[in-house]
């Protein structure tokens, strides 16, 4: 077994430096904050060692403001998806009903949420790990979080209702999964990263049902990548949504938004 670290700053970034962190500093000074004991901290950097990502070894991650609680195997929220829910807010800041599809651990409808106040917040994944990460980070705010495949798992009532479904889907192509980070590819969900043959399976199927469940005006928002992004436009166009594409330059986010047509607009 290895030995324990002891519970100093330098012994720590020593360590992490060892096992090729890059920013050994900063992950030193985050798990020092997180562990309670050097027993604890010992753990931490093992498991960080072992290519854990940063965020599950700590038990959360920082999203939009907010601590969003992570355990092991579920998808880390990325901070360029920070930009989908500035769009989010900025496209209906009076929403009302918010969904969160293919939730992970529910950071996005947790981040739309705080920031709604009074939201009804739905959130789903077919992930058990996830929906319990989102059930935890939905709670504060009377969330729901609800395992299924990505409509089906949604109470019938939200027909029709939706104001902000957001769906931050899988659209890594299959034949470019085993090109990922290896703490993504041997640490999250396959579900979670691979979106079919040109990476855009999901999302397609989550632009065909939209209509159905936004209310009219209601949006839907996917992020996607450059490269893809004129295919995914053209899906949610297919779907009869009015569409555009958001683009932080900054954070290099690509975000669809598409909006549910009103009666005669």
């Amino acid at each position: 077994m290895p030995a324990p670290v002891p519970f100093s700053p330098s012994a720590v970034v020593s360590a992490l430096r060892a096992a090729g962190c890059v920013f050994a500093e900063d992950e030193a000074e985050l798990i020092l904050a997180t562990a309670r004991t050097p027993e604890e901290a010992a753990g931490m950097v093992d498991r960080r060692a072992a290519g854990l990502p940063l965020e599950q070894v700590l038990g959360w991650a920082e999203f939009h403001g907010l601590r969003v609680t992570l355990e092991p195997g579920v998808f880390v929220p990325r901070r360029r998806t920070e930009f989908l829910v500035g769009q989010a807010l900025a496209a209906a800041p009076d929403a009302t009903v918010v969904v969160d599809l293919c939730c992970g651990s529910g950071a996005l409808g947790a981040a739309l949420a705080a920031a709604l106040d009074g939201a009804e917040v739905h959130a789903a994944d077919i992930d058990p790990a996830a929906v319990r990460c989102a059930r935890r980070n939905l709670a504060a705010y009377g969330g729901r979080a609800h395992q299924g495949d990505l409509y089906d798992a949604l109470p019938a009532g939200l027909r029709g209702r939706v104001g902000v479904l957001t769906a931050n889907v899988p659209y890594v192509p299959t034949d470019e999964v085993a090109l990922l980070p290896a703490e993504a590819r041997e640490h999250e969900p396959l579900t979670a990263l691979d979106g079919g043959a040109d990476g855009l399976d999901v999302l397609r199927r989550v632009a065909a049902g939209a209509p159905e469940w936004l209310a009219p005006g209601g949006c839907l928002l996917s992020e996607t990548s450059e490269r893809q992004a004129p295919a995914a436009v053209r899906a949610f166009e297919t779907a009869g949504l009015t569409t555009r594409l958001a683009v932080s330059e900054d954070l290099y986010a690509h975000v669809v938004i598409g909006v549910r047509p009103r009666a005669g607009g």
